[in-house]
């Protein structure tokens, strides 16, 4: 279908949800209770069913994706991570240094987990009975994950979108839809444009604390002549510089991950003819996530799967993709060649981490 992208016409095909909030609530419902009873433990399982939902009504020119991974794999990756999480805890009580040594190697040991969850979740989705694919390294993702973090934390955020391009470069330059590629080359221009507003909120947010905090301090000092308890004072204060700065902080977080998925996605091809697509509005995105909150908070979660229903309809509805020809044509040519098969060993392919 024809249609205007940024002032021309392309023939795009968006991606559309057809489920409802009403059907999500019954398998939210029985995930909550199973995973109450089971202590926990159903939790895996309960994951999987969601995803097979939100995956199995989630179309793209007619066809919706799948998800194939199975509870048990979801539950292996959790219980070696809680297990993890033990051992360091008691380590750490007995003997502080086998505890740092332990998170040391958890540091290490990070960009193959980011790696083997990224190569689980493509393995075990598919669309039109075509497996994905990750191909990724374990050193890509050190450079893109540890690397890109430290240079993004030490420079205060200035390089944070050098940091993104690494890290988008890392999995779309990875990933496989049969034996077709993606790639991406979000420009670092494009990059700092979204990423300015989020950084002068962040500024704002900062000077909004730094001043209350002052006032804060000097109102405190104040109070030891008062009948005023200056430490409850202190206290109060310190919370109320902190509530308005991690609050804007929260909203420039927001606006800065949807404008570099936009990006990000504008500048990904498939198979070197076609383009992804992304049209999130960052104040519309807020919105939705913003109401969401509230209204889960004031009906004690009950409302839950209505806000998740309605955010992933919003995202699914301005992604999609910019065929060059026809989208048969690929899938037809992939079955010709037998990079269609899906094949066994993939339903077998590790376990996931939950990255």
């Amino acid at each position: 279908m024809q249609q205007a992208v940024f002032g021309r016409a392309v023939n795009l095909r968006r991606g559309e949800f057809r489920g409802s909030a009403g059907e999500y609530f019954g398998i939210w419902i029985v995930n909550i209770l199973l995973t109450i009873i089971t202590v926990g433990i159903y939790s895996a399982w309960a994951k999987v069913r969601r995803n097979r939902y939100f995956y199995g009504n989630s179309f793209v020119d007619g066809h919706s994706f799948d998800y194939h991974a199975k509870g048990l794999q979801v539950f292996i990756g959790r219980a070696i991570v809680f297990g993890y999480i033990i051992a360091y805890n008691v380590l750490l009580t007995f003997s502080p240094i086998a505890g740092g040594i332990l998170a040391l190697l958890m540091l290490v040991l990070l960009p193959w987990i980011v790696m083997r969850s990224l190569r689980f979740s493509a393995r075990v989705t598919s669309y039109r009975n075509i497996r994905f694919d990750f191909i990724g390294k374990t050193g890509g993702a050190f450079f893109a994950i540890i690397v890109g973090g430290l240079v993004s934390f030490f420079s205060l955020g200035i390089l944070a979108p050098f940091a993104s391009r690494w890290l988008y470069r890392y999995i779309f330059n990875n990933l496989r839809y049969g034996d077709r590629a993606f790639e991406t080359d979000p420009k670092i221009g494009a990059l700092y444009r979204v990423w300015l507003p989020a950084f002068l909120l962040m500024l704002v947010g900062g000077a909004i604390g730094a001043v209350i905090g002052i006032f804060a301090f000097y109102g405190a000092e104040g109070a030891q002549d008062s009948a005023a308890d200056p430490e409850i004072q202190l206290i109060l204060a310190i919370y109320g510089a902190l509530i308005p700065t991690f609050l804007l902080w929260g909203i420039a977080a927001i606006f800065y991950r949807i404008g570099v998925r936009n990006v990000v996605m504008n500048a990904t091809r498939f198979d070197g003819r076609h383009s992804l697509f992304s049209d999130l509005g960052r104040l519309r995105y807020f919105w939705i996530v913003v109401s969401n909150l509230v209204v889960t908070v004031l009906t004690l979660s009950l409302m839950r799967p209505w806000a998740a229903v309605r955010e992933h309809r919003y995202v699914i509805e301005h992604s999609g993709i910019v065929v060059d020809g026809e989208l048969d044509d690929v899938v037809s040519s992939m079955q010709a060649s037998g990079s269609a098969v899906t094949a066994e060993y993939l339903d077998l392919e590790g376990f996931d981490f939950g990255f």
